[in-house]
């Protein structure tokens, strides 16, 4: 089963095999609202490129990139931001073979593969050489990632070692399965079923979550449920959650 793939399930995509679909049904059938939680993350992600690309931020870095799914990252800064600079990053190479296909369409767009658990192999990358200038303001999304990365892996080091080196009015956006409020049933079950994946699942406390952006100024409201960030309309509670915030560094 490849988390990306089942994912890709979730948000109604066709990039995906009958192993991961019939994950994705063992935990829908027990939170039917899997789906609407899936689509509210990806709300959360391309609102955060939009709200980076209004603040004149003109790179970005999306590490756990997953399948594509349109509008993506670079569709919607360039909406606001002609000639966005963008970086895909996925440790899968499935998933880097469809970034790599449908993704890195021109020069200032590129698909690599890479693991967060190695951020200084990963910065060290010649596509993100090229394309991200440290030196300047860039927003780096880790959207539905470290709920992957287990606690031995240590991911608040993770982030800090990215955060290091990013210029001030930086962005770094996170959001992750949440243990608070999640229904204990649906939860056993993903967890469950990712055991013998390459990536086992962790959910975490809302303040270990918050942790993750220690040294960052935590933008309003805060780590909250991901539907709470921008609604469109009052949403209503899901039964598995994913907590969700943006830092700034100052």
């Amino acid at each position: 089963m490849s988390h990306a793939r089942a994912y890709d399930y979730v948000l109604g995509g066709k990039d995906n095999f009958e192993v991961d679909r019939e994950a994705a049904r063992q935990v829908i059938a027990l939170a039917p609202d899997l789906p609407a939680l899936g689509r509210a993350q990806r709300r959360f992600l391309l609102r955060a490129t939009q709200m980076c690309a209004k603040a004149g931020i003109t790179q970005f870095l999306d590490v756990g990139a997953g399948i594509p799914t349109s509008p993506n990252v670079h569709e919607t800064a360039r909406a606001i931001v002609p000639g966005a600079r963008v970086v895909y990053v996925d440790s899968d190479p499935i998933v880097f073979v469809h970034n790599r296909a449908l993704l890195a369409t021109d020069d200032n767009v590129a698909s690599i593969q890479a693991d967060v658990r190695r951020p200084a192999e990963l910065l060290g990358d010649p596509q993100i050489r090229r394309l991200i200038n440290f030196d300047e303001p860039m927003l780096l999304l880790f959207i539905g990632l470290f709920h992957l990365v287990t606690d031995e892996e240590d991911p608040a080091a993770v982030v800090a070692e990215f955060r290091d080196r990013m210029a001030p009015g930086s962005h770094i956006c996170i959001s992750q399965f949440c243990v608070d409020g999640s229904d204990p049933a649906a939860k056993a079950k993903l967890e469950e079923i990712s055991v013998n994946s390459p990536a086992p699942m962790t959910f975490r406390p809302r303040a270990e979550i918050e942790s993750f952006f220690d040294g960052l100024e935590l933008l309003p409201p805060g780590v909250v449920d991901v539907q709470e960030w921008w609604p469109d309309a009052t949403a209503a509670p899901t039964m598995l959650k994913v907590a969700a915030g943006i830092g700034r560094k100052r």
